[in-house]
């Protein structure tokens, strides 16, 4: 290359390095500046899937009559960059005499041919970079060498990209668990106070109205005692799962821990009835016989406290702290009724 042409070729990759932020936007500057060093008319990244044994041409750019498809899918074993990886042979102008086997480079008309392997750094095989003709053209001084340090390069951005949405991933369920119940994947007091932020911004904006009831286990320290703890942590879920699927519309439930849920919701009305239609719903839905392994458990229900929100009340704790309250007050209810009998 002339000096000003090298000049205007480092100064492109350069800013191709700066400036990418995927691998997209690294490779197809790449493949312009290796149809530059290599003189040939397509250059194309390629990926390769050994396990199912195809090979995908992921990027291409193509100047003249030579076309690589972007986007085709060819069976690994047929192609030029296997045999060329096999045979340690990164460079010819004479692919029909050298690989006169391959129906892939007769299809597509390849006459020359250069490749190396795109690794990432504990040496597996992700891909290549790839340059080709179809006319018989010697390979420009120092191209091989480019061809790796781009391949490198290309191995670093998917290993980076890689990393990202690893540790996006982590992220995702990081903050997953910090709004879950770890025993019965229900989401917990923290997402509830969310949860009820959001139903009274809604009842500002639509005019309905909040409820929310505080249900606590009664007897759930005999369940415990009696069958065991795995047992115990097995009636949860099942309770946690009868007062999921007994949901209407929006509703919400969450596990505020030992033997505490809550559900909240919206509706249209704050009437009696309503009240009632509640609480005959999350009784019903939380007594009963469960099966638990082979284990059988009738139980008699939780203590349930009932209350809608005012019409000024804005803070969470406040009306989980009410409900909690109504709830106690049905315990006791409960408890003197069960010592008269």
């Amino acid at each position: 290359m002339q000096k000003a042409t090298e000049h205007t070729f480092f100064a492109t990759f350069v800013d191709t390095i700066v400036e990418a932020k995927s691998l997209e936007e690294l490779v197809r500057p790449l493949l312009d500046l290796l149809e530059v060093v290599t003189g040939l008319d397509s250059t194309y990244m390629t990926t390769i899937d050994e396990a199912a044994g195809v090979q995908h041409v992921v990027y291409a750019r193509n100047s003249r009559r030579l076309q690589i498809p972007e986007g085709i899918t060819v069976p690994w074993q047929d192609t030029l960059c296997k045999r060329a990886l096999d045979e340690g042979r990164a460079y010819t102008d004479d692919v029909a005499n050298c690989w006169d086997d391959s129906e892939a480079a007769k299809a597509l008309g390849i006459a020359t041919y250069a490749s190396t392997p795109i690794r990432t750094s504990d040496g597996a095989l992700q891909g290549t970079l790839c340059a080709a003709s179809d006319e018989r053209k010697p390979l420009r001084e120092g191209a091989e060498r480019v061809l790796q340090m781009f391949s490198h390069l290309i191995g670093q951005q998917i290993e980076r990209e890689r990393l990202m949405r690893a540790l996006q991933e982590a992220n995702t369920q990081l903050a997953h668990h910090s709004l879950t119940d770890a025993v019965t994947g229900l989401p917990n007091r923290r997402a509830l106070v969310d949860a009820i932020v959001r139903r009274l911004h809604r009842r500002d904006r639509l005019g309905d109205y909040v409820w929310l009831a505080f249900i606590d286990l009664d007897g759930f320290k005999q369940i415990n005692d009696t069958h065991g703890h795995d047992i115990g942590d097995q009636f949860l879920v099942a309770i946690a799962n009868a007062l999921a699927h007994c949901h209407r519309g929006d509703d919400f439930t969450a596990r505020l821990g030992g033997d505490e849920f809550v559900v909240v919701g919206n509706t249209e009305s704050d009437d009696a009835e309503s009240h009632a239609a509640l609480l005959a719903r999350l009784d019903a839905a939380t007594k009963g016989q469960f099966k638990l392994g082979t284990e059988v458990i009738n139980y008699a229900g939780p203590s349930i406290g009932l209350v809608f929100a005012k019409a000024d009340d804005s803070e969470p704790e406040a009306l989980i702290a009410r409900a909690d309250a109504a709830m106690y007050s049905v315990k006791r209810q409960r408890a003197t009724a069960r010592a008269q009998q």
